[in-house]
């Protein structure tokens, strides 16, 4: 005999790409990265095991702030930089659902980090994705906050005189229990990144390298090429050495504090002296340390899982509280609290 739940549990699975892909008709710019982030979003959330009306894509100001228009799913397209906080309502007030932020960096990490920071502190369940192509593409090129230094731009003709914004350094910082990056090129990577933020109970960031084609076009080109690809990409992958290179014969050592690359081919070094990798940890000194290495042109930028710890939960603790109030106090009057107290009538 079936159950119910088997019942429910088979139509659960039987959710498949399709069904997250709308009707409304795509409108980035042709090759603009987003569009495989989109398609990698709609591949993985079947795979999660949640139904289909549970889960919501969240959106504030962009191009990527369209993303909720191209989900089949429930959605919200909020204002500039407030993606973070109208999740948080949402998710406290419904906590069986599967929210999703989308935003840029000049979204989430211009107006809208204070909420950003204060989002990974309080460990709500959310799965944020930054599409960060370190320019403002919508408004037509100025630099945002992940701009590179000296970077050339509508608002910055003779160079970005900013440092940078590094995300990945923000949200471990911040205190969020899963940080990840990714890149728009790189599809069965991010598909893992996704699925992983996804099963997370917690804060999930993971930060997509996306290229801007018509304002920044070339940005990740290092990181994406065939022919440098290899030597300037560190894949992390748990409990495993931090090897890259064509012939994964360069390593990450450790020394006084700094990370520094070892050629293996050299009889002084040894794998023995390589970094092991550990998602887990939960003092984030080694996370931070990998988020502050893309900035460094002599050292590889690091792509996987940075940051996986396990903590409660903002949403969680609220709704345990309440139980506990409610066990001892009983249910709530809201027009009794309303009318109680001093109050006054005008006639």
């Amino acid at each position: 005999m079936t159950t119910k739940s088997e019942i429910k549990q088979k139509e659960i699975k039987q959710l498949t790409y399709q069904d997250f892909v709308p009707e409304n008709e795509v409108k980035w710019c042709p090759g603009c990265g987003d569009y495989s982030i989109l398609a990698q979003v709609q591949r993985v959330l079947p795979e999660l095991g949640i139904e289909k009306e549970k889960f919501v894509c969240v959106s504030g100001i962009g191009c990527s702030s369209r993303f909720p228009y191209y989900m089949n799913t429930y959605g919200f397209h909020g204002i500039h930089g407030r993606a973070a906080a109208i999740a948080t309502g949402l998710k406290v007030s419904r906590p069986e659902l599967s929210i999703w932020v989308a935003t840029g960096d000049g979204d989430m990490m211009s107006i809208g980090g204070n909420h950003f920071i204060h989002a990974c502190r309080k460990n709500i369940d959310l799965n944020i994705l930054l599409f960060n192509n370190r320019i403002y593409g919508l408004t037509k090129g100025q630099y945002s906050p992940t701009s590179r230094k000296g970077m050339v731009t509508k608002t910055s003709p003779y160079g970005v005189v900013d440092h940078p914004f590094k995300p990945i350094a923000l949200a471990i910082g911040s205190g969020a229990t899963f940080v990840a990056r990714t890149i728009d090129r790189e599809p069965k990577h991010m598909q893992e990144m996704i699925k992983k933020a996804g099963a997370h109970k917690g804060l999930s960031f993971v930060e997509i390298y996306q290229n801007c084609v018509i304002f920044n076009d070339g940005e990740f080109n290092h990181l994406t090429d065939k022919n440098t690809r290899d030597d300037n990409l560190l894949v992390l992958e748990h409990k495993k050495p931090m090897l890259f290179g064509k012939e994964k014969d360069k390593g990450i050592k450790l020394v006084d504090f700094k990370p520094i690359v070892i050629d293996l081919n050299k009889k002084e070094n040894s794998i023995d002296d390589v970094l092991i990798h550990d998602e887990t940890d939960e003092i984030p000194m080694r996370a931070m340390m990998l988020a502050c290495m893309a900035e460094d042109s002599n050292l590889p930028t690091p792509i996987g899982v940075f940051r996986r710890v396990y903590k409660s939960t903002y949403d969680g603790d609220v709704h345990l509280q309440l139980q506990e109030v409610n066990k001892k106090y009983g249910k709530g009057d809201l027009q009794k609290l309303l009318t109680s107290g001093n109050t006054w009538e005008i006639k």
